[in-house]
């Protein structure tokens, strides 16, 4: 009797019935979709504003945090395409160092959208629940809402403009499959994005040549498979 039962486990076991269910990852026709936290954290530069003549400074631009989605759609089973967007960033725009007009650090706020099309490739094999990946892509950045604070439109600051922004991304990230359908995802992103600005300073024309905006894009998000 013990070795008809053992017979019986060994082919059970040979069979297969007994392995553990092998989790299939992302494949060719997969499309994902992702919600979650986007933080967008500039690695900022400009050049020096000028008004009339070179005020000797620069702008600074703050970090700011969004619900960030993205959809990407398996074109194989190593490579997808992937859509970022995002709800509108909202950024306050200081002065570099000092403080020219006795009007606060803060000189103005914008707004913008920065949709960002990647193509990623998946390292791991389709059995695998940590699925790491690398990507490189396009930016488009629109900036909207530009204006200068109200300390600053009294001192005679007003007309800001920034123009859109094209260049290149690249990522790293991971997805974790929790099961067929729910996944956790991680991922940064490094951004070029690089704008000019225009203003008026009374009757003044100003502007500043180059703002380079050149952000960290940080999101952790949830997603689902379909």
């Amino acid at each position: 009797m013990k070795k008809i039962w053992l017979h019986t486990l060994l082919t059970t076991v040979i069979t297969g019935t007994f392995l553990v269910p092998v989790v299939h990852a992302h494949q060719k026709g997969d499309i994902l979709l992702r919600a979650g936290v986007t933080i967008v954290a500039p690695d900022d530069s400009s050049s020096h504003i000028i008004a009339g003549a070179d005020l000797g400074l620069g702008v600074r631009v703050d970090s700011n945090a969004q619900l960030g989605i993205n959809v990407a759609y398996f074109v194989s089973d190593k490579w997808n395409v992937e859509l970022l967007a995002a709800t509108p960033f909202s950024h306050d725009i200081d002065f570099g160092a000092t403080d020219p007009l006795g009007t606060g650090n803060q000189l103005g706020v914008t707004k913008h959208l920065p949709p960002t099309l990647t193509a990623n490739y998946y390292f791991a094999g389709s059995a695998e629940y940590f699925q790491p990946y690398v990507g490189i892509g396009l930016n488009y950045t629109v900036f909207f809402d530009e204006k200068f604070t109200n300390a600053n439109a009294d001192a005679g600051l007003t007309g800001l403009t920034l123009d859109d922004s094209f260049g290149l991304s690249a990522q790293i990230g991971a997805d974790y499959i929790i099961n067929e359908e729910v996944l956790l995802n991680a991922s940064v992103r490094y951004i070029d994005i690089e704008t000019d600005a225009k203003f008026n300073l009374g009757e003044t024309a100003g502007s500043i040549a180059t703002v380079s905006i050149d952000p960290w894009v940080y999101t952790l998000s949830i997603g689902y498979a379909f």
